[in-house]
């Protein structure tokens, strides 16, 4: 894909399709006005029509408009001029790449009007730009034996309109990148589980590192997770025949002796829940409970493909977690890698546990700032909903920068209490604590499971199980949260 900006006049770009906005009392947005007047009022006067309402998500493609360059006009809805802002500029342009990635145009200007420039500036429009079209154009790696259809025929794609087409520009250097890293994690999130196992993560990680010289790739087998003493992971792999990896990516980009910043990732490529077993219904879904480590791998990819001068590494901790005669069973006791024993009461509450290993593990790197991201706990999507990722931690400033990239990213997150209270329900009569804490705040307990191996660190978790996947018709990954990391990266790169 191609991506530029358009400072000329919209009615001499000899490009296949003009995308113009249109609100929906059928008032032409600014850009669009100037083409209309190029073609003698022949947008207004079809509009005049009724035949296009202009509604948030609605398209309408015409031919041959008479005094431009162009062979196409797309229209898309921008919605009412009053409510008209960033999320109605980006559900416009969203629809309007869905409906040219069905047609067989192969470049395009986009000339939506947007919101003032604090809402949408230069460099965010086109970071926008390119994210959307990434997302938009991607085809799930299906293994399906029928022909595929046609790949998406378009190919370039101008943005505008812009005040600094420099900014624009880097932008949509940027917003390619992280596209192509939101990629890399629906592919791994997509693949069955059968496919995606935690070897097939240790091999997709080498492959990165094969490409990439600034990456760093080391992993550990079970043998070398056992001498490191993570007796907490090794329990949730116990019961699988796949036997588990440790991945470690080291990313070095900064200054000789710069503090890291460490992503670290949960990698359940299959949850059963284990001896804990889940209800039949949707466990499919259980595939993508690996998509925190898939958001690491991207994030990884990220930065190197655009060689940010910073110190980044990505940890994944890959298992199965499954039923079985070796199963850890609840009731069951084991010892972490930090020394702390953990009675398993509910061996569905596997992420937390080799998530806190993991955690451990960062340790050693003695890390500016650690971030946690995972799947991890259904009642997550019961307090939050499908629309942000759940972000709880020890460091205040840390949990700030999360957030901002949220918003700047539109890939949000909403922070939970994490107070001392939720750690007394994680109390045991026969360990130093539970891996569960009962029903009631059940995301903030495994937070407060997490923040038991952190201490000392400035730690953020996020939780992600609402916004990772979709479900219905839409099955599959949605990219998040490689969008809120890509932007929290960039701004600690200085990009």
């Amino acid at each position: 894909m191609e991506f530029g900006v358009w400072t000329k006049g919209l009615a001499t770009l000899a490009v296949d399709c003009l995308v113009l906005g249109v609100f929906e009392d059928g008032e032409l947005a600014g850009e669009a006005r100037s083409v209309d007047s190029a073609s003698g009022g022949h947008l207004k006067k079809l509009l005049g029509r009724g035949d296009f309402a202009g509604r948030p998500g609605d398209t309408l493609l015409v031919g041959d408009v008479p005094g431009i360059a162009a062979s196409r006009v797309l229209l898309t809805g921008l919605g009412t001029k009053k409510s008209f802002q960033r999320k109605s500029w980006r559900k416009a342009w969203t629809a309007a790449a869905a409906a040219l990635a069905r047609t067989r145009i192969g470049s395009c200007a986009v000339a939506l009007d947007r919101p003032e420039a604090r809402a949408l500036d230069d460099y965010y429009l086109g970071r926008a730009v390119a994210e959307i079209t990434g997302a938009t154009l991607y085809r799930v790696n299906d293994l399906k034996t029928a022909k595929k259809p046609p790949a998406p025929a378009l190919k370039q794609v101008l943005a505008g309109p812009v005040r600094k087409a420099a900014a624009a520009e880097r932008g949509l250097a940027h917003g390619a990148a992280v596209a192509a890293a939101q990629g890399v994690q629906r592919d791994l999130a997509n693949l069955p589980a059968n496919v995606c196992t935690p070897l097939f993560l240790a091999e997709q990680a080498r492959a990165l590192g094969k490409r990439h010289a600034s990456l760093r790739v080391k992993v550990l087998d079970g043998a070398a997770i056992r001498r490191e003493k993570m007796g907490c992971l090794l329990a949730v792999s116990q019961g699988s025949h796949q036997p588990p990896r440790f991945i470690v990516l080291e990313h070095r980009g900064g200054k000789q002796k710069e503090a890291p910043v460490v992503l670290v990732g949960k990698g359940v490529t299959f949850d059963t829940g284990g001896i804990s077993l889940k209800d039949p219904p949707g466990m499919d879904e259980m595939k993508f409970d690996m998509s925190g480590a898939a958001a690491v791998i991207a994030s990884l990819t990220l930065v190197a493909a655009l060689r940010l001068p910073l110190h980044v590494i990505g940890l994944v901790a890959a298992v199965e977690n499954m039923p079985g005669g070796k199963a850890v069973k609840p009731g069951d006791i084991a010892t972490s890698a930090s020394g702390q024993t953990v009675e398993i009461l509910n061996t569905d509450a596997e992420g937390r546990l080799i998530l806190c290993d993991a955690l451990h593990y960062a340790r050693r790197f003695n890390p500016a700032v650690v971030v946690d991201i995972a799947t991890l706990t259904g009642a997550c999507v019961v307090a939050l909903g499908h629309h942000h990722a759940g972000v709880m931690g020890n460091d205040s400033a840390l949990i700030q920068e999360l957030l901002e990239a949220g918003v700047r990213a539109d890939d949000r997150c909403w922070q939970l209490p994490l107070t001392e209270e939720y750690a007394e329900q994680l109390k045991s009569n026969f360990a130093d604590f539970a891996n569960v804490g009962g029903r009631d705040g059940g995301a903030i307990t495994a937070a407060a499971f997490l923040a038991k191996f952190t201490q000392g660190l400035k730690w953020a978790h996020l939780d992600v199980a609402g916004t990772a996947y979709q479900s219905g018709v839409q099955k599959g990954s949605t990219g998040r949260p490689t969008t809120l990391l890509a932007d929290f990266l960039l701004q600690r790169a200085g990009r």
